[in-house]
C-alpha cells in the first residue's frame, strides 16, 4: 500500500505540459503490460519457443522497472536519468541480440554467434555512456558516439549480410520473415537511439539539439517500440512454428 500511496503522490505531481514524464509514465505501464502478456503467454508454445517468449518478457520487464525508477527521477530532479537508462540498456539490449540467436538455433546457430552480438553491443552501450555522462566536452562526445556507432554498424552487417542472414536464409519460412523483420527493427527502430544521443550532446551535430527534439522523449519512444515490437515478433513465429507442428 505504502509502494501504490507513494506511484500515485508521484503521479499526481506530473505537470499537464510535461511530455517526457507522460512517456516515461506510458512508457512504463506498456512494458509492464508486455511483460504480463508475454508471461502468460508461455505455455502456449511448444517447449523449444518458450525460452525465446521468456527472454521477450525479461527484456520488457526490466525496462518497466527501470522506467519506474526513471520516471520517478524525472519528477523529483527534472534531470534527465542518464544512468539509469544505461543499466536498462546493457541488460536488455544484449537480451535483444540473443534473441537472434534463439530463432535461428532451428538452423544450426552457435553460441559464438550470440557472445559476438552480445560483445558488440556492450562496446556500442559502453563507448556510448563515455561519450553521453563522462567524456561530455571537447571531442569526447564525437569520439566515443563515433566507437559506439562503429559497433552498432557491426551488428547490423551480421544480421543482415553476415552469418547470422546465411542461417535465417538455411532455416527460410517463418523463421526468414521474423529475422527480417527484426532486422528491420535493428537498422530502423535503433537508428532513434542515435538521435537522442546526439540530441544530448555537443558536437559537430548540435544542430539536432537546435531542432528542439528532446533525448528523453526519443529514447522513451525508441525502447517502448523497439523492445515491445522485438518480443511481438518472436511471439509471432512462435505461434506460427507451433501452429505448423500441430497441423
Amino acid at each position: 500500500m505504502n509502494l501504490l500511496t507513494s506511484f500515485y503522490a508521484e503521479v499526481g505531481k506530473m505537470a499537464t505540459d510535461d511530455y517526457v514524464g507522460f512517456t516515461f509514465f506510458v512508457g512504463c505501464m506498456a512494458m509492464m503490460a508486455a511483460s504480463a502478456f508475454f508471461f502468460l503467454s508461455m505455455n502456449t508454445f511448444d517447449k523449444k519457443w518458450r525460452t525465446s517468449i521468456l527472454v521477450s518478457g525479461l527484456i520488457t520487464f526490466i525496462a518497466a522497472v527501470h522506467y519506474w525508477y526513471m520516471r520517478d527521477y524525472w519528477a523529483t530532479y527534472m534531470e534527465s536519468p542518464t544512468f539509469f537508462r544505461y543499466v536498462d540498456w546493457v541488460l536488455t539490449v544484449p537480451l535483444m541480440c540473443v534473441e537472434f540467436y534463439l530463432i535461428l538455433r532451428v538452423a544450426g546457430a552457435k553460441k559464438s554467434l550470440m557472445w559476438k552480438l552480445i560483445f558488440l553491443s556492450v562496446v556500442m552501450l559502453v563507448t556510448g555512456y563515455f561519450g553521453e555522462a563522462v567524456y561530455t566536452t571537447g571531442t569526447g562526445p564525437a569520439l566515443w558516439g563515433f566507437i559506439s556507432g562503429v559497433a552498432y554498424f557491426a551488428i547490423v552487417y551480421i544480421i543482415w549480410f553476415g552469418e547470422a542472414k546465411k542461417l535465417a536464409e538455411q532455416a527460410g519460412g517463418a523463421v526468414l520473415a521474423a529475422h527480417k523483420t527484426l532486422c528491420w527493427f535493428v537498422l530502423v527502430g535503433w537508428a532513434i537511439y542515435p538521435l537522442g544521443y546526439m540530441a544530448g550532446t555537443e558536437g559537430w551535430y548540435s544542430f539536432v539539439g537546435e531542432l528542439g527534439l528532446n533525448m528523453d522523449v526519443i529514447y522513451n519512444i525508441g525502447d517502448a517500440i523497439n523492445k515491445i515490437g522485438f518480443g511481438l515478433v518472436v511471439y509471432g513465429l512462435a505461434v506460427a512454428a507451433t501452429s505448423t507442428s500441430e497441423a
